[in-house]
């Protein structure tokens, strides 16, 4: 489909200027673009699948949130159908949501306000058609179905399902309030976006949610990488919220981590079935270990640790080297080398927008992936069968099944040593620097 320029005029009766696709949006479409002499942002569903009713959901939850006092982009139009999916049109809010700029910057007083906003999203009026599920069954059951089964992800199963707090209320809860879903604007959240993922639930899930390691991105400070969550629950407190104690903050933290690592693993998926190609969902499959060593730090079962690039190494250099020695009967450059010729080509192209620049990053760094495991996947394969045959198992299933079921509840620091072991070494390959981002 092409861009929706012709169709949004039409519909609002304006000419349409400066119409470019924004490079957020996992799940939606997002489009920036003026009409009317108003600033405006539309989201529209992918035409390979479109859901209505999930578009007016989010619609209403929007006008209960402003009802609520949550900042929020107003509603200009929405419908089922715009160029022939469903669409929201919404005022274009000032501020920024890229999380690596607004962290460049300290913002005092920002985890307090949120909390403050979180607990005026709590007093919100419900929609109809919020899902209203128990979030630790629901979660094992999306788990369930990729017929994948992790060691890590069943650790955290099971400590989840034997430390799980009372439940604190029942409330709407936005299900992804954390940095990069928030406008803002110097010190000021000017809006809470994307809410497609609302429903009734805990509300000390948005709480925990916003403290998940992901969405720090390397600062230091747990919520949302702007404070501690000290200020967080204080101003929650302010606003008239009943803040969590630190236990049951903590476990939702934990279910929030395996949460983004299944989400993961769902995103990777569009591309492993073929129903939605695409770099971006393409290199998530390979970051999914970023969130099994999180949860292993969630849960203290793992430790921060300094591990070298291969890639910055005497051996990574001379398979990236220009010349990079091929192995007969083939021509130089060598593999390697061919992938990091790539690799900057990718880089240094001048792309024409955002979105381009955003996917040429993804790219160079599946490229790097790659490189890497070229280096390392034989001495990982031979460690790896190793860990799993001085446990009895003939292959993860087998071993995140004994997890599971008990089968090694005399041996758990061995089962948690090898799982430690296989994360580093997938992390190894897929983004070295990880591991040493303190929790």
């Amino acid at each position: 489909m092409s861009g929706p320029g012709d169709a949004l005029a039409a519909r609002l009766g304006a000419g349409v200027a400066d119409l470019h696709r924004l490079s957020g949006g996992a799940s939606r479409e997002t489009w920036s673009f003026t009409a009317g002499g108003r600033a405006l942002v539309l989201r529209r569903d992918p035409p390979a699948a479109p859901d209505p009713a999930a578009m007016a959901r989010e619609a209403a939850l929007l006008s209960s949130a402003a009802d609520a006092g949550v900042p929020v982009p107003t509603l200009v139009d929405h419908g089922p159908d715009l160029d022939g999916v469903p669409f929201m049109i919404m005022e274009r809010l000032a501020g920024e949501t890229i999380p690596r700029r607004l962290l460049r910057t300290p913002r005092p007083g920002l985890a307090r306000e949120l909390g403050a906003i979180l607990a005026r999203l709590h007093t919100m009026a419900p929609v109809d058609g919020l899902p209203d599920a128990d979030p630790l069954d629901a979660l094992a059951e999306y788990y369930d179905a990729f017929d994948e089964p992790r060691p890590a992800v069943e650790l955290a199963f099971r400590w989840l399902r034997e430390h799980r707090p009372a439940p604190t209320g029942r409330t709407v809860v936005h299900g992804d309030f954390r940095n990069g879903n928030l406008m803002i604007d110097g010190p000021a959240v000017t809006g809470v976006l994307d809410w497609e993922l609302a429903h009734l639930g805990d509300p000390a899930e948005d709480l925990g949610w916003l403290c998940v390691k992901a969405w720090r991105f390397g600062s230091p400070h747990p919520v949302g990488g702007f404070g501690p969550r000290a200020d967080l629950l204080a101003g929650y407190a302010d606003a008239g919220g009943a803040p969590p104690d630190p236990a049951v903050l903590h476990w939702w933290e934990v279910y929030g981590t395996l949460r983004w690592t299944i989400l993961c693993r769902h995103q990777a998926e569009r591309h492993l079935s073929g129903a939605d190609p695409s770099i971006e969902y393409a290199v998530l499959g390979r970051k999914v270990c970023e969130q099994e060593h999180d949860l292993l730090l969630a849960l203290g079962r793992t430790e921060p640790v300094t591990v070298a690039d291969p890639l910055d190494s005497a051996g990574g250099a001379a398979g990236g080297t220009a010349g990079g020695a091929a192995s007969p009967p083939h021509d130089r450059p060598s593999g390697p080398a061919l992938l990091e010729a790539v690799e900057r080509f990718v880089l240094e192209t001048d792309h024409a927008d955002d979105r381009l620049r955003f996917h040429a990053r993804v790219a160079a760094s599946a490229l790097r992936i790659a490189r890497r495991e070229l280096l390392l996947g034989d001495a990982h394969r031979t460690a790896h069968a190793a860990r799993l045959a001085s446990l009895g198992c003939a292959d993860d299933a087998e071993l995140a099944r004994g997890v599971r079921d008990g089968r090694f509840d005399d041996r758990a620091d061995e089962v948690v040593a090898a799982v430690r072991a296989s994360v580093v070494d997938k992390l190894t390959v897929a983004n070295p620097r990880h591991l040493a981002t303190p929790p």
